[in-house]
Order: structure tokens, then sequence, then C-alpha cells
């Protein structure tokens, strides 16, 4: 059996329209949560590269439906690993449209960006095939804040 990772949320009145139903997209925004908090809880050393100017893409989701949701129900998010493989890094541009998420103090939390499909996701720099590709970089220019012993050299 594939262990799972589970995240619960209480359903709030802010989770919901006027009708008091819960609107789609915040099945998508739960999912997004559980993803943060996995990697709180389990890959703490990635908070700071997200800080700085790593980006997480999710390219699919799904959400199964089962009934309607009313505010004070109790959902439990539930992430599994589909495969695990290396990945490299390439540079993609994406176009969608950008929202801002404030708390309740009118203070920024974060940005949304919401894209219609992956048709709006195009590769512009391919990841390079192997480590090897890539370019020789003093360590010193890898890491400018710090400062470089011996004067290495960094792929």
């Amino acid at each position: 059996m594939i262990r799972a990772y589970e995240y619960r949320h209480v359903v709030g009145f802010e989770d919901t329209n006027l009708v008091r139903n819960v609107y789609y997209v915040n099945h998508l925004r739960w999912q997004g949560r559980c993803r943060e908090m996995f990697l709180r809880d389990h890959a703490p050393e990635l908070l700071n590269e997200l800080r700085a100017d790593l980006a997480l893409v999710t390219l699919f989701c799904s959400c199964e439906y089962l009934e309607e949701i009313a505010a004070f129900d109790e959902i439990l998010v539930r992430m599994t690993l589909g495969a695990l493989t290396q990945s490299r890094m390439s540079t993609i541009a994406i176009r969608g449209a950008c929202g801002t998420l404030f708390n309740d103090r009118r203070q920024l939390l974060g940005i949304q960006l919401f894209v219609p499909g992956t048709q709006q996701l195009r590769v512009v720099q391919q990841a390079s095939s192997g480590p090897y590709d890539l370019p020789v970089l003093p360590i010193k220019r890898s890491n400018p804040g710090g400062s470089a012993i011996g004067g290495g050299l960094l792929r």
C-alpha cells in the first residue's frame, strides 16, 4: 500500500460563495496547500530555495467530487507519489492571469497564477541532458554571497 501525506482542512465561510457553496477552485487550492505542508514537514531545506528563485509548477492535478461541500465540513486531502524521476531545470514561459492573496488584515500573503491549461506553458530553454553539459563556473560566481575556497570550479 502506498503511504499518503494527509492534509486536513475545515471549510470556512471564506471558502464559500454567496449561496454558501464551495467554489471548485478551492479544491485545487487545498491540493496546493497539501503540497506546501508536505514540503514544510518533509523537505524544509527547500523553503529557502523557494524564497529565492525556485518555483514549483503543477502541470496536472485532479479532484474526485463525491458530494457538495459546505461551511464547516472537514476535508481530507491525500497526496501520494505517482512516480519518482530524475528532473532537470528548464526555463518556461507561462501565460495566465495573476491574482493576489491577502489575510484578513489586508497584508499580502502571496500571489496566485491562474493558467487555463498546459497549452499556456512554453519551454524557453530545455534542460541539459546531463550534469556535464552545464558550463563550468567559478564557485564565487555560483554563490555571489559566499567566498570561493581555493578558487575551485563548480559544474
